[in-house]
């Protein structure tokens, strides 16, 4: 029985004309990964629409496990959320010209949440595959925060985020952008606990 992936990347934003998160998550759809069929989706990077957009497609979807994509322009490579936080402090306005500071995600919702996805494995494969990637502990606090704290709180079984890097937005890598997300979404799917490894920070 093929169970549902939900990938949700995000459309451009901040001026840009393309966003690498959005092309990714569209370049997978219908992709059977691991006994599952990716369903892709681009979020718009608006905070009054897009956790609600998100949610709407997992009612739809039903999925066993939700990856949500960002983009970091100033990184490079692969990043694995480890934890989102229940904050928005918007540096730049969104699509829709809002441009909150200091308000929750989630009024009276917990500080924090921290993703059910292997991140340390993710990263792991992304390695032996030959793609920069390291867990990151700091999802930033525009929208790209907002859905993965608003994902948290929804009924999913494996849910999470990942930002790809500045370097991962031309169209000449997206395919390998592609084969590399298709094998961590492998890891995830069939991982279970995570690698007792240290994917610790010092600053």
């Amino acid at each position: 029985m093929v169970g549902t992936v939900l990938l949700t990347g995000f459309e451009p934003f901040g001026g840009d004309a393309r966003n690498p998160s959005g092309d990714a998550a569209l370049a997978l759809q219908g992709e059977l990964i691991a006994d599952h069929r990716v369903h892709g989706l681009v979020l718009p990077c608006v905070f009054a629409t897009a956790p609600a957009a998100l949610a709407a497609a997992v009612q739809a979807t039903q999925p066993a496990l939700v990856l949500c994509l960002g983009l970091a322009a100033s990184r490079r490579g692969f990043h694995p959320e480890r934890v989102a936080i229940n904050l928005i402090d918007a540096r730049i306005p969104d699509n829709a010209g809002a441009q909150p500071v200091d308000v929750p995600v989630q009024a009276g919702a917990a500080p924090a949440a921290f993703t059910t996805l292997p991140v340390k494995a993710m990263a792991a494969a992304l390695q032996a595959a030959g793609h920069g990637a390291t867990v990151s502990y700091s999802a930033g606090s525009y929208v790209c925060n907002q859905v993965f704290f608003a994902l948290m709180q929804l009924p999913v079984p494996h849910a999470g985020f990942l930002h790809l890097g500045g370097d991962l937005a031309l169209d000449e890598v997206i395919a390998g952008t592609r084969v590399a997300l298709a094998a961590a979404l492998a890891v995830a799917l069939v991982q279970g606990p995570d690698l007792m490894v240290s994917a610790g920070v010092v600053d």
